[in-house]
């Protein structure tokens, strides 16, 4: 059945628990179905941050969150024999927890890097922060608190004091602010690490069953695996997208329709959320155009200014 992108409704129900706790007030429109569509999360989202005048509002949600909220994915990271195969396992079944957005493992000869790639644009800074916090509370907890990151990697400006997110996490943390990538940084050696509830049995049947949620997902919505084609080739138009899925353009319209989005929606919060990124990265407008496929500098600072309601150096400016 199509369906829109969507996250596990254990994770929504755990922010909102934590809201509560905060005090803050909690949205009318609370989640019912096995899965919340992102537009409804983006709502909830957006109520709850308007709600609270702490900056750090969603790095205190995400340490809030317990591995129950984390759906079966949660169990089966726990069950997992060492640190590294835990990640590994988060990077095959995140889509069970929220489809569209994804990690990367990046490794060294010193350190390894959990990169998250957001797919949303709806107060996206204090959703990445809950994201990353809730990974940094999980990591401590299936580790016997031997693990913890070395260093956390934000794309957006400090929204306080670094003494403050190392009280909110609950440890001492290295942040870097304006980065390239939202990423938590670890020690190589710390994938060697054994999980305090290692469970070979276990892990199986949790793998069983994920699994098949992934097949029943589609392992991902269509609309995932569009955005997915776009971020590797932002250049594509719709008929090379549809012909990479074996669909006719007219057939992708029609079932992206079905999923309640469009591929001209999809490729735009595609394209800005890498202008962003771009835009953090590389000093000359001109090329953040061409890799993202604009005929000049001028058209993608007028596409820019429609995502966003600035210009981009308005927004080098503020990052």
């Amino acid at each position: 059945m199509p369906h829109s992108p969507s996250i596990t409704v254990h994770y929504a129900q755990g922010i909102l628990q934590a809201a509560q706790r905060l005090g803050l007030p909690l949205p009318t429109e609370l989640p019912v179905e096995a899965r919340i569509p992102l537009a409804v999360q983006d709502r909830i989202w957006q109520g709850l941050c308007a709600a609270s005048d702490d900056p750090l509002v969603g790095l205190r949600l995400g340490s809030a969150l317990q591995v129950g909220h984390l759906d079966m994915v949660g169990a089966l990271l726990m069950s997992c024999e060492h640190f590294g195969e835990a990640l590994e396992a988060l990077l095959e079944y995140y889509p069970i927890i929220a489809e569209g957005s994804e990690f990367q493992l990046e490794r060294d000869t010193a350190r390894v890097r959990l990169v998250y790639r957001p797919s949303y644009g709806v107060r996206r800074e204090e959703r990445v922060e809950a994201a990353l916090a809730s990974l940094v509370h999980l990591t401590r907890w299936i580790t016997g608190e031997r693990v913890t990151p070395t260093r956390l990697t934000l794309c957006h400006s400090a929204r306080a004091e670094q003494a403050c997110y190392e009280q909110v996490l609950g440890c001492p943390i290295g942040v870097g602010f304006a980065e390239t990538e939202n990423a938590l940084c670890f020690a190589l050696a710390d994938l060697e690490v054994p999980l305090i509830q290692a469970n070979a049995l276990m892990r199986e049947h949790l793998r069983a069953l994920a699994d098949a949620q992934l097949q029943r997902l589609g392992a991902q919505s269509l609309a995932a695996q569009v955005q997915h084609l776009l971020r590797q080739q932002p250049r594509w138009g719709k008929e090379r997208v549809a012909e990479q899925l074996a669909l006719s353009g007219r057939h992708l319209n029609r079932k992206l329709a079905d999923e309640g989005t469009s591929f001209k929606l999809l490729r735009e919060q595609v394209l800005h959320g890498m202008a962003e990124q771009l835009l953090r990265e590389s000093p000359r407008l001109a090329e953040v155009a061409e890799r993202l496929g604009f005929s000049d500098e001028s058209a993608f600072a007028k596409a820019f200014r429609r995502w966003s309601g600035m210009t981009p150096g308005q927004f080098r400016q503020g990052s």
